[in-house]
């Protein structure tokens, strides 16, 4: 029996399985066939080899005896000889056939899974083939990707043989081959489809920082400058919005706000709350919060819709902002200061003296404070020693006549 090798070739041509690959399978696969025609596939003791000359194709099946050691739990051979049937029958022909096919198939899936593994994070185009309520079939040319309901935009409509950009997520293997699991929602698809459209991003002189999205809603993504010269927004929003527009098409209609990063918080978070102006940011470091404080006529706008605006302002900075107006924050600063004077303490009032007055009598040894010592002047002085009466040198005259 010999095998038509310019077929194999040509088969590795067309199919892009190698030519030893192909050998290997139709080598076990004859063995196989062999084994099953005599009845020995069953048998422990009995096994066959196949081999392939790849110049002529000639075909040659060696017998074996086998022997099983229970010590190790190895089979070994213990005899080998030539035994290639004459008439190896259209049954083993057609056995080995399809084991054949069935070697080829499991190496294209191994072939294909190996272009696939390693590829998370990438984009791919593919087109619809199939979609239901479970998951959306994606032709990608050789093999196939599912989009679970997770991935899909909400609202999204995909029609069958629409084209389509999709992120993959995950490359496992399975029984029926390479599994490629992919998303329309994941922040990577931003970053990918930006790549696209942005040269300066591939080339690295435009750096997307972070990205937050709400899919089928809004996008807010920061992208910083490697380039002083080059301003990262206007790269990728390019000329009278052309970029970022094609990326905002690709998303059917997804609003993209690109905003400056800025290794300064503050600053960087007054610029994620755009298009709203604000007027101050305060950050707490041990809080990880940020407190914004906008004109009364941008809270509306800085808040957004449903909250949206400041949701994707926090992802996207990785701190809790809490936004309040000018009046608001004036309100809170009055009623603080009014609550402060309420819990102040009253100063203290003058206590009167519950002292009991000293009734002790005074001691007889000592003099009395009120009572004037005999031993001193008296406190009168020269006036006390006056005479009572005047004396003759000092009578009045005129007394006599």
């Amino acid at each position: 029996m010999n095998i038509d090798m310019e077929s194999l070739r040509q088969l590795e041509r067309e199919r892009g399985v190698s030519f030893d690959t192909v050998v290997g399978a139709i080598e076990g696969a004859l063995a196989q066939a062999y084994l099953r025609v005599l009845n020995l596939q069953e048998d422990p003791t009995r096994g066959a080899r196949a081999t392939l000359a790849r110049e002529t194709g000639e075909v040659t099946l060696y017998a074996q005896e086998l022997e099983f050691d229970y010590d190790t739990e190895e089979t070994s051979v213990t005899k080998e000889w030539v035994d290639t049937p004459a008439d190896f029958g259209r049954i083993a022909a057609q056995t080995a056939k399809q084991v054949i096919l069935q070697r080829l198939r499991e190496a294209e899936r191994d072939i294909t899974f190996g272009e696939y593994a390693g590829r998370e994070g990438d984009i791919v185009t593919g087109i619809v083939q199939q979609h239901d309520h479970r998951y959306t079939i994606l032709d990608l040319g050789k093999t196939e990707a599912l989009m679970p309901p997770s991935e899909q935009i909400p609202h999204e409509r995909y029609e069958h043989g629409a084209r389509l950009k999709a992120y993959i997520v995950e490359v496992r293997k399975s029984i029926r081959g390479p599994q490629i699991i992919v998303s329309r929602t994941h922040p990577g698809l931003i970053k990918r489809l930006f790549e696209l459209e942005v040269p300066e991003i591939l080339d690295s002189i435009v750096e997307i920082k972070a990205v937050a999205r709400e899919p089928g809603h809004r996008t807010k993504i920061a992208v910083a400058s490697n380039d002083r010269n080059v301003d990262p927004v206007g790269a990728c929003v390019g000329a009278k919005g052309s970029r970022v527009r094609m990326v905002m098409n690709e998303l059917r209609g997804e609003k993209i706000d690109i905003i400056k990063w800025t290794e300064g918080v503050e600053e960087f978070v007054a610029n994620a709350l755009s298009p709203a102006k604000v007027k101050q940011v305060k950050v707490v470091a041990e809080g990880g919060t940020a407190l914004v404080i906008v004109p009364d006529y941008q809270l509306s706008l800085a808040i957004g819709k449903e909250g949206q605006n400041a949701r994707l302002s926090a992802r996207l900075t990785g701190l809790r902002v809490d936004i309040k107006s000018e009046t608001q924050v004036r309100r809170e600063a009055q009623e603080a200061a009014a609550a402060a004077a309420a819990d102040a303490p009253e100063p203290d009032a003058p206590q009167p003296d519950t002292s009991e007055p000293d009734t002790s009598e005074p001691d007889a040894s000592e003099p009395d404070a009120s009572e004037p010592d005999a031993s001193e002047p008296d406190a009168q002085g020269p006036e006390a020693e006056r005479p009572t009466a005047p004396t003759e040198a000092s009578a009045t005259p005129g007394v006599g006549g």
